[in-house]
């Protein structure tokens, strides 16, 4: 078998895994380039860890899983590739992890640098070729056309095959400008949309005093769907917050749909409406900003309710209890897909084979963010980067050895 070389485009967690895989693979003498057009690798990961890298969570398979939508496409790398073989994995290279009290899992350093670290060190040793500052300009068939950013040479070269892992839309400023999208057939590619993002709602002068504070502890959901509990910070351009990313999936189905995007909030779920009502019957000797203060409705909390419910409702306080458990807060959109985490789209399932070649391309992989597939941020995201990002490097090999 003659030599084969072997192209990833992308040095983010699942090129990496890509070049991983075939660099420890059974194929001879084989050449595994890595093209960077940043001038280091992984530098959204990077950023991720900054302040404690989540690299994946301790819980249930059957409820992980359900965390990603377009979740049977990924069940088997990510139950082959799960939360285990990531700390197992992370052992190896010589990071020890620990499980926190939600059940997420970081490096025992917090950080991602000495993660990422041993692990380059690893894929070098192993014979992997990176070339950083190299943005890919075209793609045709199994031949790339590349410009050296450095000095600003263009130069064509051919691959046996080549794995896409250049991630969505999201963070461009990090690599991620969706360039590639030009490579593809536009019917292989479901729009990219923002997720774990900010929504847009416009407030009045009068909430101007609360921007940046948390509605702490509420329960909010989209009508039909699960509720989910967590805090959520009012913003000046809206709502911001974990707890929100964890209903974009649903907001963007109403989105898609041309319908109106509402989220209902519970501002206080431990209340049932009865024993709200009876704390919020009005008294001669307290004014009605303390009636809400000691009901349970901070500052934050009662802001919104002056600013979502009607005036006429504030004084009768069964219909305010109802409101205050079911309070609607119309949504305009998202916050821009650049300032998202990540993105919901990408290539579609439809469009790959079960070794995630592209059927109109052979010679071409794709892994990542790239694919038609979402979840809420850090270690679920990053679990599933792992795990296509093996898949591709398996395809590959499955492929070369046919």
């Amino acid at each position: 078998m003659s030599n084969k070389r072997i192209a990833i485009i992308g040095a983010g967690p699942a090129g990496l895994m890509a070049a991983e895989v075939l660099s420890q693979s059974s194929l001879p003498d084989t050449e595994i380039h890595v093209f960077e057009q940043k001038p280091s690798a992984a530098r959204k990961f990077l950023m991720a860890g900054k302040t404690g890298l989540n690299i994946s969570h301790a819980e249930n398979f059957a409820q992980f899983i359900q965390r990603y939508d377009h979740s049977e496409w990924l069940k088997p790398w990510v139950k082959k590739w799960d939360a285990d073989w990531i700390q197992n994995w992370m052992k190896g290279l010589g990071i020890e992890s620990y499980v926190g009290s939600s059940g997420r899992i970081f490096p025992l350093e917090m950080k991602a640098a000495p993660l990422l670290r041993a692990w380059l060190k690893r894929l070098l040793k192993d014979g992997v070729q990176f070339h950083y500052r190299h943005q890919v300009l075209d793609l045709q068939s199994n031949r790339l056309t590349i410009q050296n950013l450095l000095d600003e040479h263009i130069f064509e070269t051919s691959f046996d095959a080549i794995i896409l892992a250049c991630g969505a839309v999201s963070w461009m400023r990090l690599g991620s400008d969706g360039a590639w999208q030009q490579w593809l057939n536009s019917d292989e590619i479901d729009a990219f949309q923002p997720s774990n993002a900010g929504v847009v709602r416009e407030w009045s002068s009068y909430m101007h005093t609360i921007f940046g504070q948390p509605l702490k502890r509420v329960d909010a959901w989209v009508e039909g769907q699960p509720k989910t509990q967590g805090d959520i910070v009012i913003s000046h351009y809206g709502l911001e917050s974990g707890l929100i990313y964890k209903q974009g999936r649903a907001l963007r189905a109403l989105q898609k749909q041309q319908q109106e995007m509402s989220l209902y909030l519970d501002l206080l779920p431990d209340q049932s409406i009865h024993q709200l009502a009876q704390k919020l019957q009005a008294s001669k000797k307290q004014s009605m900003s303390n009636v809400w203060r000691k009901a349970g409705l901070d500052l934050a909390k009662a802001n919104l309710v002056r600013e979502l419910v009607d005036k006429s409702l504030w004084n009768q306080p069964e219909l305010l209890a109802q409101r205050i458990k079911n309070l609607k807060i119309t949504l305009t959109d998202f916050r821009p897909i650049d300032e998202a985490i990540s993105c919901a789209g990408g290539i579609k399932q439809n469009a790959l084979t079960a070794h995630l070649q592209l059927k109109s391309n052979p010679y071409l992989f794709c892994c990542g963010e790239m694919l038609d597939w979402d979840a809420p941020t850090g270690g679920y995201l990053l679990t599933a980067c792992f795990a296509t990002g093996r898949a591709a490097g398996e395809g590959v090999e499955h492929w070369l050895t046919r």
